[in-house]
């Protein structure tokens, strides 16, 4: 698997960069901007690692905790119910992030295996 092509990891780096950019724009409560920014961050790191390195299998499993991170965040930072524009940017980020990571990681075993096997 060629590096810098994978479209999962795409999609896990733009939906970092718009969860993150997004606590701009949504109405600040409790942990929403930190939990936001932070985690949108770690999903922008972890797609670009896997964009570097496409048979890194742990790193799907990363990028699928942190999706389930982003679902819970709302309930953890305290911003469920108070800010709902930023706890359904959470929550849709969060969903979108575990499907793209659980679609990703057969590909990357596979990767992962013909790199050893050759």
């Amino acid at each position: 698997m060629k590096k810098w092509t994978r479209w999962e990891d795409w999609v896990a780096v733009v939906v970092g960069l718009a969860v993150a950019l997004s606590a701009l724009f949504v109405p600040p409560m409790g942990a929403s901007v930190a939990m936001m920014v932070s985690l949108g961050i770690l999903l922008i790191i972890s797609g670009l690692v896997n964009l570097a390195s496409p048979g890194l299998v742990a790193m799907e499993y990363v990028q699928g905790v942190l999706g389930l991170l982003l679902i819970i965040s709302p309930w953890i930072g305290g911003y469920a119910g108070t800010s709902d524009a930023a706890a359904w940017v959470s929550w849709i980020g969060g969903a979108v992030v575990v499907i793209v990571a659980a679609l990703a990681i057969r590909p990357s075993m596979r990767a992962h295996h013909d790199a050893i096997t050759h």
